[in-house]
This record gives structure tokens, sequence and C-alpha cells, in this order.
């Protein structure tokens, strides 16, 4: 069946920020003072652990950035190739029955029955309220309650064997790679790296890389019998809706912040070095717009947009293009609104700046400000920019489900952990309580939000003069 690639706004823009990212890294290897602090970071075992569960949530949500729609069949095979409405992306492809198994409503995880009673016909022509056999879920088995327990452990061991024979593959790849490096023996760099005497903490990398690969051949081989954390009111797996919402919060985080810098970096650094007129503009954009409340400009904003929306529908040919557009549009007022911090810090570091030595002497030597500020004062604060980026990730996750939970956040339609809490919130108060869709947003938003602390720990020391060994 032939596909149409299709293109969204905030996917051109997540693969632009990742090719920046790789000519960052080749620009970076080039200019020691540049990669000395990240060779700190890889030094650090909490760093390059929690940059490995960062990596693994970027390489969800890039799978879940390459979208495309199927072809609708076409009997005569004359005529214009008409395509499905609903977009999909290799994410989708990849978790197959996962995606496609949808049951009626709330099953539990696990469970091979319904959450709630339902009156069925019996064989005998009576009606009765029973709790009835999920579709998908544990449909292989004969007698669930027999059978249920014992087929679950006997999966789960052939997931964790799974997953340790990819990590001693990895292992090994690892250990030929490093050998032949550092033109050392095998059983030498092998002990070296088990002992934990390199200088990269290769031992915490496959410990890492080893909890990973179980956990994801773990959801792997369940996944396709069970729903291993439930379904939600209309029967879509939670595993599923967790996964599709890494994506959301990727692009909140990263988008904001490009959106962000250009205002924070520019006018910070030239109110510190500039002073007078330009000074006091800068104090009073970023004053009035820090009086404003953050939430009712974002709400505000929305509803414009929605507006738009609902007067233009002919502008979107499918729902995840109008979704697109708002979370883009979403990202753009809180990249506006959070500058001003980054702003007042970076005024205040170039007001110390223009004090230095070297710095009057450029103006001595009739340097322009042009050059001062991009040769002198930009590379001498980026170490601030940095750590701030780092830092604020994880705000800006939070922040979109706290907006979503309030109804200012993304489309509904769109898969986010802000969405789920805010479809829990209904369900935990009903008896009996469906509590898995909010355990679930809880646990993929904790250990980004997690990782993204620690490794903005790791970045700190690396890049603060102060704290740099």
């Amino acid at each position: 069946m032939s596909i149409m690639p299709v293109l969204l706004w905030t996917d051109a823009l997540l693969f632009l920020l990742l090719l920046a990212i790789v000519f960052a890294v080749f620009y970076a290897r080039g200019k020691e003072h540049l990669a000395a602090p990240w060779r700190q970071v890889m030094r650090s075992r909490m760093g390059v652990a929690s940059m490995l569960v960062l990596l693994i949530y970027v390489c969800i949500g890039l799978l879940d950035s390459i979208h495309y729609r199927q072809a609708l069949p076409n009997q005569d095979n004359v005529g214009e190739q008409h395509y499905s409405a609903e977009v999909l992306s290799l994410l989708d492809v990849l978790m197959g029955p996962i995606k496609t198994n949808v049951e009626t409503t709330y099953s539990a995880p696990f469970a091979t029955h319904a959450f709630s009673r339902e009156t069925q016909l019996l064989p005998n022509g009576q009606q009765e309220r029973i709790y009835p056999r999920l579709k998908y879920a544990g449909n292989h088995l004969q007698d669930p309650q027999a059978d249920r327990l014992a087929d679950i452990l006997s999966r789960s061991m052939m997931a964790v064997l799974s997953g340790l024979l990819g990590l001693l593959v990895l292992a090994l790849l690892l250990v030929l790679w490093l050998s032949k490096r550092q033109s050392k023996s095998f059983k030498k760099t092998l002990l070296l790296m088990m002992s934990g005497r390199t200088e990269v903490p290769w031992r915490v990398v496959l410990l890492t890389l080893g909890v990973m690969l179980v956990l994801l051949s773990w959801c792997a081989f369940l996944g396709r019998y069970y729903h291993i954390l439930g379904t939600d009111k209309v029967g879509q797996d939670v595993f599923y809706l967790a996964m599709k919402s890494v994506r959301t919060g990727l692009l909140i985080g990263t988008l904001t912040t490009l959106v962000m810098l250009p205002f924070a970096i520019l006018l910070g650094i030239m109110a510190g070095y500039l002073r007078g007129w330009v000074d006091d503009v800068v104090q009073y954009l970023y004053t009035t717009l820090s009086s404003i409340p953050g939430v009712l400009l974002i709400a505000a904003a929305v509803l414009m947009l929605q507006v738009y929306i609902a007067n233009h529908p002919e502008l979107f040919e499918t729902d995840a293009a109008r979704a697109d557009l708002r979370l883009l549009f979403l990202c753009i007022i809180l990249g506006i609104t959070s500058w001003t911090g980054l702003c007042r810090i970076l005024r205040g570091e170039a007001m110390k700046l223009r004090q230095m030595e070297y710095i009057e002497a450029a103006v001595a030597f009739g340097v322009g400000k042009g050059k001062i500020i991009s040769r002198h004062i930009l590379p001498n604060v980026m170490h601030i920019v940095m750590i701030t980026i780092v830092l604020d990730f994880s705000g800006l996750v939070l922040a979109e489900a706290v907006l979503s939970y309030v109804g200012v956040g993304v489309d509904p339609s769109m898969h986010s952990w802000g969405n789920m809490i805010n479809g829990a919130r209904l369900e935990m108060a009903r008896e009996p309580m469906v509590w898995w869709s909010l355990l679930a947003a809880f646990i993929f938003m904790f250990v980004l939000v997690l990782a993204a602390n620690l490794f903005s720990d790791a970045v700190r020391d690396a890049f603060d003069p102060r704290l740099r060994k």
C-alpha cells in the first residue's frame, strides 16, 4: 500500500534542531575550551547515565516525528488517489498490536476481563451482570484464571533473557572497539571496564543500557498479549498513550527554548553592555512582561488561535495538522513569556564583563561594539546559557502538564501527559478507582524530569567556571 509522507511544522523544527546539535558537536570537537567541559560530563557517572535515559526518550520522540498517511483502497484503479485522514508515525508501526488492540472500555493492568460489570445474555436465556472477557488481552489463554500468572512469568523470563543477550552483544562490541582504539588486549580492556578504572564510566553505561534493554524487551514481549498499563475509557492501551506523549513533552521543552534564547541572549547582553537608553528599554520590556500573569496570557493566545482555526477549517487537511499548529503556537507563547529570567542573568553578567581589563583594552584599540559582544562577551556567558537551558527543560515539561490540566495546553486530540492527567482527574473519583492512567503519566514524566535534572547538575558542574576542577 502506497503512503504519502507528512511533514508537520514541529517535525521540521525538531529535525532542524537535531542537525544543529550534530553540527555543534562536530564544531566543539575542534575547540578545546568547548570540548573540555563535555569530557567532564562524560566522566561523570550520573551525567552519562542520565544522558542515556534522555537519548532513549529522544529516539522515541524522533520515531514519532516521522509521519505519513496511508492510501485508501481504489477498487477501479482510476482517478485520483486518496489518502486516509489519520496521520501515523513509525512509532505506531513499531508498536503494532499495542496500538490496534483496542478494548471496549477500562481494564486494569494485565487483566483478562473488563474492569466493570456488564449485562450479558447467558446460553440459558437469562441475563447476568458479569465481568466480560477482554477481546485482545489474554485471548491466547484457555483458562485465564489458572494460566495467566504462569504465562506472564514465562514471557517475563524470555524478555529478561533477550535483554541480557542484547546487552552481552553490545558489551562485546564495545570492548572490541575500545581495545582496538587504545591498542590494548581484549582481556585487559574488559578487566579495566569491569573494575571501573576507565576514564569514561563504561560500566555505568553498560548497566544503564542493560536496564533500558530489559525494560524495552519486557514491554515488547508482554505488550503484544496484555495491556501492561491497562486501558482508558475508550479502550486504548495506556502504555501506547504514554509512549505517544513523549514527543509532546520533548517538543515543549526544546522548541520553547529555541524561541526563548534569541530574546534572552540578544536583549540581555545588549542591555548589560550598551547601558543607557537600551538598558532602560530592555528593563521596561521584561518588567512589563513579568507583571502579566503567564497563565492568563497563554490562555488568551490559545483561545485566539482556536477561533482562527474554527473560522478557517479549509487550511488544515487533517486533525493532526490542526493539533500541531496549536502545539507550535503554545511553544511560541511559552518562549515569549519565559525569556525574562535568563535575560536578567545575562544583563548582570554583561555588566560585570564590560569592566574587565580585556574588554577595556579592546575598546581602547578601537574594536567595534558588535565584535566585542560576539568575540568577548558572548563566549564568556555561554556556560550560563547552557546551564539555564538544561535546567529549564524539566520545568517546561511540567508546565505543559499543568496547562493541559487547566484546559489551555495542547489540543485535546493530541497525546500528552497533561491530557492523560486531565482525563484521570475524573477517573480517580469513581468507585472502584481507575488509577493506572495517572500512574503511567507520572512514571514517564518523572523519569524524564529526573534524568533532565541529574544531567543539568553534571552540565552545571562542568560548565560553571567556579565549580570546574
